[in-house]
């Protein structure tokens, strides 16, 4: 098999994944990752295959977007026993989803491909989908199909890092990671893994309507609001930010946090840590599952409160409408492998703060604010300094909006392929040089979120950019 290049008529992508599109298999940022690249694969016209552990009570296999995107729930018989999660009876799951997917993939995904003459593209994300890599390597090898099949492996945390065979696993495919901060960690475990960042859909790019975020921010009635929407995790740095919140309150200023964690038991403690400090916690739960309800969820629960504790599930018009309307998104982690909090911040024309790990995009004081240290006092000097510069804010946020638009999942999906490809020539499936990306898409996306005419005098003297 020799091909010209990765096209929608010659390749087949398999997605591997503990986490999914379904609410049961969506734990964190791993569900929006697979989700979302599965749909732009499926979009640009590639017959994308995603295998993930999801919920028990829906169809095995569903064929969507047109027959270019099947999801397979794996292990659905084990998670019947476990509702609570994909991450519910890990272990158990982790056994069959290793010994079972493998078999599978080669003899009806596999298979059947290769005799269509089609390139297979393996892309498996996480250490749960490690074992089934390496047992997928070894049945491709004793078929002699090994050089037929493109196989990444992608890691975007240390989550179970201990609990892997990293020789066998680099023998197996090509390791990636989502940012340079990973890379170097994982360069000391001998890996020199490639860097491809994660994405955000294009429709975090489309503008909040300002009577929208007006109506927001007039209903919370308070004189600054921020906002957290992260694990509770001690990485987080949830301390951090209750603590800025506290400083600032002690200066006179009405400020609101609007935080909303997960299901960690650490979540107790920072609650408990908010209320020790003399923050007034409300939980609010939503009766409607709508905009509208959300909003009239905050509206009622805001009276004398400094933190509202978000019990509901938060789709992305509500998220990106707070993100917006709040004067800082405290995406503060001490530690963080990507960032992607602070990225969609950016795209809904938010001030994200981010911490300065794995945030590849941030820049400090050009699209966001980079938190250096673990002290409460820097979020409240930024915050402080942001409401009495309302245009450098201003500037910040738009420039925010042209870094996110170099992260939308059409281009980190052409930045993939381009990768693919590399690999696709070292194995000589490929018969010709690697394509660059195009420029032209990604100044077509830019311009379409933000207005500008990229030729201007006034364009070039704001905004500078390279797709390298």
């Amino acid at each position: 098999m020799l091909i010209d290049g990765i096209a929608a008529d010659n390749t087949v992508f398999v997605m591997l994944s503990f986490e999914g599109p379904d609410i049961y298999a969506q734990a964190g940022g791993l569900g929006v990752r697979v989700t979302h690249l599965s749909q732009t694969l499926a979009r640009q016209g590639f017959l994308t295959h995603l295998f993930f552990i999801g919920d028990p009570r829906l169809k095995g296999e569903e064929v969507m977007r047109g027959g270019r995107l099947i999801l397979h729930r794996w292990c659905q018989w084990i998670s019947a026993y476990y509702p609570a999660g994909c991450y519910q009876g890990e272990e158990q799951k982790l056994a069959d989803y290793t010994a079972s997917l493998p078999p599978f993939l080669l003899e009806r995904v596999i298979r059947p491909a290769l005799k269509e003459e089609k390139l297979v593209v393996i892309l498996a994300e996480e250490w749960q989908t490690a074992g089934a890599v390496i047992r997928l390597n070894n049945l491709l090898s004793q078929c002699g199909l090994r050089e037929k099949v493109l196989i990444f492996w992608n890691a975007n945390n240390t989550f179970g890092f201990e609990r892997l065979d990293f020789k066998q696993l680099n023998r197996a495919a090509t390791v990636t990671t989502v940012s340079r901060y990973m890379k170097h960690i994982m360069w000391r475990l001998g890996l020199n893994p490639v860097v491809i960042p994660n994405g955000i859909p294009r429709s975090w790019l489309s503008r909040v309507e300002p009577h929208l975020a007006g109506e927001l921010r007039r209903r919370l009635g308070c004189d600054l609001v921020l906002a957290k929407i992260a694990r509770w995790d001690p990485d987080k740095r949830w301390h951090m930010a209750v603590e800025a919140v506290a400083r600032l309150k002690a200066r006179g200023l009405r400020t609101l946090l609007i935080a909303r964690g997960g299901m960690e038991g650490y979540g107790e403690e920072v609650l408990a840590h908010a209320r020790s400090l003399g923050l007034r916690v409300r939980d609010v739960h939503a009766g409607e599952e709508s905009l509208e309800g959300y909003l009239g969820a905050l509206a009622a629960s805001q009276e004398g409160a400094d933190m509202l504790n978000l019990c509901f599930h938060c789709p992305q018009d509500f998220l990106k409408l707070v993100y917006h309307v709040a004067d800082g998104v405290l995406a503060n982690s001490g530690r963080e492998p990507f960032g992607l909090v602070g990225l969609e911040t950016m795209a809904a024309g938010g001030l994200a703060f981010t911490g300065s790990t794995g945030e590849d995009y941030a820049i400090s004081f050009h699209n966001s604010i980079v938190l250096e240290t673990a002290d409460p006092k820097e979020i409240e000097s930024y915050v402080l300094y942001l409401d009495s510069h309302p245009r450098e804010a201003e500037r910040i946020r738009r420039t925010g909006r042209y870094t996110a638009a170099r992260f939308v999942w059409d281009q980190v999906a052409e930045y993939l392929i381009q990768r693919l490809e590399y690999q696709a020539k070292i194995q000589s499936i490929i018969s010709v040089p690697v394509k660059a990306i195009r420029e032209g898409n990604l100044v077509k996306i830019i311009q379409e979120v933000s207005g500008w005419n990229m030729a201007s005098p006034a364009c070039n003297e704001n905004l500078a950019f390279t797709t390298d």
